[in-house]
């Protein structure tokens, strides 16, 4: 693997690719340690670290520092990260098929995926300007979203002026982390916008290491036993066996075998050859969990900022509570199908297979295959959706029950393990498919890295 490295660097157009991809990154990493202008930077620190660990608030802070990067902390220009862009181009995607001006501009092509990806760009300012209005209100008066008072301010000038400012500077934030993306995708290795998103997962990841080895000479965190360095190693092979499953997660497969008929010229005999589909054991990837997170989170600051509903309501959002468990993992499963229903269409490539004079082996063309591969996808679905389940509330089950920081936790599997995962695998695709392109050996000797695409 090494070697594959090294081979990387020998070839002058990737070795440019990756540089640029580095510098990008340097760039992301700076946005997200620049604070905005009127932000007392000692009194936010100082109020950080006030937070105890376990408490609701802690594990809601962490959750959304984790996919900043640590801009939160820092209140960056870099702030609300790339995440407002992720939420319009997934409001996108799940309008696209049931507005047919946006259908129809994505059978244009090229042409109608433009217009789309600029509908998204000003969806994704929108959503800054009320994200950044609420970080900015948040910032001048925690309270107002069910955190700790802070000992003294937060910022210098708690007028107007101050929320407009910062409100301007988020959103720009955000756009150019877009921009970035962008570049990378466009001239560097990888999905840019993925990559942003797993370099500040994996930017917290020292810290989590730190709290991790705390705890450990500490002896505290684990709830009724003293937390040792055998519990550290447990938890160490706990995480690469997690890990293990994520990939098989991501990279699992039910191969339908397809018949394809290639007809001869003049008197020759029609060939035949055979090939399969891939159906993804989890085909709707990480958006399950982003749906259902981002649901609560709506539904815990309403009925917060509701009075009369917070003392029936509130119980049931609890984060990390056992209702709230139980809600979140109804939710993952109802999105995973709500998602494959949305995306995944049998009966569109049932007509392709039938035009393509292909045809799946002991299933009439037609609607039986397209209630073969509904029957067949509903099976993969229900598997994988448990399967995600499971790795959704891992982290939440560690940071409730043993009293680990989220921070820590959040490692254990969930949204910040599939991204992370994905996203390597995608990059290292790409790499080793450069690679074996100039005749260099790739990053394994045996076989090939599968892209989640596979």
């Amino acid at each position: 693997m090494f070697k594959a490295f090294l081979n990387s660097l020998k070839v002058k157009e990737l070795r440019s690719k990756i540089l640029f991809t580095a510098g990008i990154i340097v760039l992301v990493r700076l946005a997200a340690n620049i604070p905005c202008p009127g932000v007392d930077p000692i009194a936010l620190k100082e109020y950080f670290d006030t937070f105890k660990q376990g408490s609701g608030g802690s594990g809601l802070v962490d959750m959304f520092d984790l996919f900043t990067g640590g801009a939160l902390q820092e209140f960056a220009i870099a702030t609300l990260g790339i995440m407002p862009y992720i939420s319009a181009s997934i409001i996108m995607q799940l309008l696209t098929p049931v507005v047919p001006a946006l259908e129809k501009m994505m059978r244009e092509g090229d042409v109608g995926r433009q217009k789309i990806n600029q509908y998204t760009r000003y969806l994704t300012v929108l959503i800054c300007l009320v994200q950044g209005a609420v970080a900015a209100t948040a910032m001048i008066n925690p309270e107002k979203i069910n955190l700790p008072r802070p000992a003294s301010p937060l910022v210098y000038d708690s007028g107007t002026f101050f929320i407009c400012m910062t409100v301007i500077i988020l959103t720009c934030g955000t756009m150019i982390l877009v921009w970035l993306g962008e570049q990378i995708t466009e001239r560097g290795i990888g999905n840019g916008v993925s990559l942003i998103i797993t370099i500040g997962i994996i930017a917290r990841l020292p810290s989590a290491i730190t709290q991790l080895v705390d705890l450990a000479k500490s002896g505290g965190g684990v709830t009724g036993i003293r937390f040792t360095s055998v519990h550290l190693l447990i938890l160490f092979a706990i995480f690469g066996l997690v890990t293990a499953a994520t990939i098989m997660l991501t990279l699992g497969q039910r191969r339908v075998p397809i018949q394809m008929v290639r007809k001869g010229y003049g008197n020759a005999k029609s060939q035949t050859g055979t090939t399969y589909m891939p159906l993804k054991v989890n085909f709707s990837g990480v958006m399950p969990i982003i749906f259902a997170g981002a649901i609560l989170q709506v539904l815990m600051v309403l009925v917060r900022y509701f009075t009369f509903t917070r003392e029936y309501l509130e119980p049931f959002l609890d984060f990390g509570g056992l209702w709230y468990n139980v809600i979140y993992g109804i939710m993952i499963i109802l999105f995973s199908f709500f998602w494959v229903s949305n995306q995944f269409n049998p009966i569109q490539i049932s007509d392709n297979l039938k035009k393509e004079g292909a045809f799946i082996p002991g299933i009439r063309p037609g609607q039986p295959t397209a209630d073969f591969l509904d029957s067949t996808m509903t099976r993969v679905t229900l598997a994988g959706a448990f399967m995600l389940l499971f790795l959704a509330l891992f982290p939440t089950l560690l940071y409730s029950n043993l009293k680990l920081p989220y921070m820590v936790a959040s490692f254990f599997g969930g949204t910040s393990l599939l991204i992370m995962v994905g996203v390597v695998l995608d990059t290292l695709n790409q790499l080793e498919s450069q690679l074996t392109m100039r005749n260099y050996e790739g990053f394994l000797k045996h076989g090939k890295i599968r892209g989640r695409r596979g």
